[in-house]
């Protein structure tokens, strides 16, 4: 079984878990934050939905440097249009993810913003420590901000109090 194989099961599950979150996000209080040192709800929601163009990102180049990106945020207006965005995205990670071989994995990824090292490591590190892994901590802000504009918090590694996944 490839490391690929391997890593599309944990992928499958955080992206459905994702997408259920970013369903729920309410778009009437976009300018919600939990505290002053948060990111309101209207930046939080669309880079959870943008971050699988990350993940491709790692997983097609050798590196990246921020400095020179294009990156463009998307504009949050409704749930769907999150959702939208990141099944686009996600689509395109989960065929990059089917197609890369073994060896790819032991490859140096880099990230950087100029001369700047932010990350540097193998490409399997990039992939879950940068991608995955920062999926996962963002969508667990959104639960956050889901339970504080009374909002039902989905199920994620068991259930939540609003979602029992059938226990």
């Amino acid at each position: 079984m490839s490391i690929a194989e391997l890593l599309l099961t944990e992928f499958d599950a955080e992206i459905k878990k994702t997408r259920t979150t970013l369903e729920r996000v309410p778009a009437e209080n976009q300018d919600f934050t939990p505290h002053p040192k948060s990111m309101p709800l209207k930046k939080l929601a669309p880079h959870v939905a943008q971050l699988a163009g990350f993940g491709l990102t790692i997983l097609t180049t050798p590196s990246h440097d921020f400095s020179k990106g294009s990156y463009k945020p998307l504009q949050f207006e409704t749930a769907a249009q999150l959702v939208q965005a990141f099944d686009e995205g996600s689509a395109k990670v989960r065929a990059a993810l089917q197609s890369l071989p073994d060896s790819a994995w032991r490859e140096h990824w880099r990230l950087s913003f100029e001369d700047k090292t932010i990350f540097e490591g193998t490409r399997f590190l990039a992939y879950r420590e940068m991608f995955l892994n920062h999926l996962v901590h963002h969508r667990a802000q959104l639960g956050v901000y889901l339970r504080l504009n009374n909002k039902p918090v989905p199920a994620t590694y068991g259930p939540s109090a609003d979602d029992t996944m059938g226990f």
